[in-house]
Order: C-alpha cells, then sequence, then structure tokens
C-alpha cells in the first residue's frame, strides 16, 4: 500500500498547486546572472590584486567566491531541467558556459542528475546521482572490509572535506565507461574550457596565482555544495520507499527536505532549500521557489530541517528497514 504525503492532498492536488510557477521570467533570469556573474568577476579582480601583496588577504574572499560559485552552480542546475529559460537553446548555452565555471560537464552532470529525480529515495533504484547509503541488513552482510571502505565514504571529515573537492576537480575530468556520446563530449568540452580559461588567466596573474585563487574557492564551494546535497535527503524525517511503494510526489515531499537557512545563506544557495518543492516540480525556476512556498500553506506544513538539525544528521549513516528511519552506527547495532 503507498504512504501517502504528510501533507493534506493528492498528487493531482499537489501539482496543480505548483502549475503558476512553472514559467520562467527572462527579467527575473537575466538580473539573477547579472547579480550573480558581476559580484563573482569582481571579486576575481579584486583577489588577482590581492594576491600581489598577501595570500592571506585573498583567502576570506575567496570564501566569499565560493558563495558565488555556489549560485551560479544553482543557475547551470536550473538550465538542465530547462527551467531556467524557455529556450532550450538558451538553458543549453548557459548551462555549459556556467559549467565550466563551477567545473561540471553540463550534459553528464545533468544525465546522473534527471536519474536522481526519477529514484530519489527509492531503496531498489540507489546509485546515479545520489549519496551511497545502505541498508542495516546490507551493512552487517558486508566483510569487514566493506564496511571499513563504507565508514570512510561516510565521514564527514572524508565526504564533505577530501571528497567534494575531488569530485570537481578531478573525477568531473574523467569519461567512464558507459558513458554517451553527448555526455563525453560534455567532458572534453568542459576540459577544454577550464584549460583555456587557467591560461588566460595564467597569462595575466602568473599561474601559482591563478592556482591560490581558484582552487580554495573551488574547494569550498564544493564543500559547500555537497554539504547541501546531502541535507537535502539525508535528514532525520526522511522517508525511503521500496519500488512498489514509491510515488514521484509522495517522495517529493516526504523524500525531500526543506532546508531553512539565514537569508544570506538562502540567497547565496539559490532557494535550494526549497527542495520538497524542486522535487515536486523541477521546472520551476530557482526564483520562485520560496514564492510558491509562502504562497501555499500546503507546502509550509512541511516540517523544517534547520541548521542545527542539518548538523545531527551528519551522524546518520544507514537506513533502517525495519524503523523505516535513517539510524546511526550505534542504532543499528541495538
Amino acid at each position: 500500500m503507498t504512504i501517502k504525503p504528510t501533507i493534506p492532498g493528492s498528487e493531482k492536488s499537489l501539482l496543480k498547486l505548483i502549475t503558476n510557477y512553472k514559467r520562467p521570467s527572462l527579467r527575473s533570469s537575466g538580473w539573477q546572472l547579472i547579480n550573480t556573474l558581476v559580484p563573482y568577476i569582481a571579486l576575481w579582480i579584486a583577489m588577482a590584486y590581492l594576491i600581489t601583496i598577501s595570500w592571506w588577504l585573498v583567502l576570506p574572499l575567496s570564501i566569499v567566491a565560493a558563495g558565488f560559485t555556489v549560485r551560479l552552480f544553482i543557475i547551470f542546475h536550473d538550465c538542465g531541467h530547462g527551467a531556467f529559460f524557455e529556450s532550450k537553446r538558451a538553458n543549453d548555452i548557459v548551462g555549459i558556459i556556467l559549467g565550466i565555471l563551477t567545473f561540471t560537464p553540463y550534459h553528464r552532470w545533468h544525465h546522473a542528475h534527471l536519474i536522481h529525480h526519477r529514484t530519489a529515495g527509492n531503496l531498489d533504484k540507489r546509485g546515479v546521482g545520489d549519496v551511497w547509503t545502505l541498508t542495516v541488513e546490507e551493512y552487517k552482510s558486508r566483510t569487514p572490509f566493506k564496511r571499513f571502505v563504507y565508514r570512510v565514504y561516510r565521514n564527514p571529515f572524508i565526504m564533505f572535506g577530501l571528497g567534494a573537492g575531488l569530485v570537481f576537480l578531478v573525477t568531473n575530468r574523467f569519461t567512464r565507461r558507459g558513458f554517451s556520446w553527448k555526455e563525453r563530449i560534455s567532458v572534453y568540452v568542459t576540459n577544454l574550457g577550464l584549460a583555456a580559461l587557467a591560461t588566460g588567466i595564467s597569462l595575466l596573474i602568473g599561474f601559482e596565482s591563478y592556482l591560490l585563487i581558484q582552487l580554495p574557492t573551488m574547494y569550498f564551494a564544493a564543500t559547500a555544495g555537497v554539504f547541501l546535497f546531502y541535507v537535502q535527503h539525508q535528514f532525520p524525517d526522511v522517508h525511503w520507499y521500496r519500488d512498489e511503494e514509491w510515488d514521484y510526489s509522495t517522495v517529493a515531499i516526504n523524500g525531500a527536505s526543506y532546508l531553512k537557512l539565514p537569508k544570506v545563506l538562502q540567497w547565496f544557495s539559490g532557494n535550494i532549500g526549497f527542495h520538497h518543492i524542486h522535487h515536486l516540480s523541477s521546472k520551476i525556476p530557482n526564483y520562485k521557489l520560496e514564492k510558491c512556498h509562502r504562497e501555499n500553506e500546503a507546502f509550509q506544513r512541511v516540517n523544517p530541517v534547520t541548521f542545527l538539525t542539518s548538523m545531527k544528521s551528519l551522524r546518520l549513516r544507514l537506513w533502517d528497514e525495519k524503523r523505516r528511519q535513517l539510524v546511526t552506527y550505534l542504532q543499528a547495532a541495538g
């Protein structure tokens, strides 16, 4: 029997609530590009000047630049969903360019991400575009070495520290078996774009200076981005289902979080905290998500995940099918 959404309303009525928010506004999209790209470029110019004085003056600005990088990634993300412009061509062009700035192959990333949207919260279809999560029984059946590997992967210092940087700086640079030609071309185009951009900037300020600015900026952005992605589907009240119970709107409401952030962080993260609404319809532009939430009482009934709650979520490691919740290793052993 399918478990219904935690907010009142059938799937049809929930989807009806979001109908008026799907159409992008050229004016709003253009303004968001301006208020994100212009400060990002200005910060790069400032850091290029300050690095001639001291790298320690650059470091604080690189954290701010990382915030703008996350915001650029949200626009990139909307383009892949066809939500930022009405024109597919415009979405693809802007998305490919922003993919270079955020070290992410446009078509490759969105292929995996669209699979994620179709399978999020489905215990029988894990493994693409998600955070590796085992059930308690699966974990207990693994060899000691495989349990160790899993523990290393799920360790916050690895996932948000070393792992986040490796994904964007290294993993995204390579193709793998099973990639379509479009995904492969996407990786090659992004790599060529990065090489051209790095060469151009290095000719102006030197390769060492380029690395001293770019690496910390991308590291902080990657860490923030992976953290946001983690708490969107890994939080205390999350619901996951076996395939026979799974349905799209149920998982959107029960399987994606409403991450309530301070306004400044909400701005830098492009409203992606309203993730329950985004999963209900990925066609809603990021700048309309808060409006949709504010104007529909049904969405406000979803319990928010606060910054404090998100910190507690980092201890959750395994899905307990008997309790129907994420648990810690200690709870799983009990």
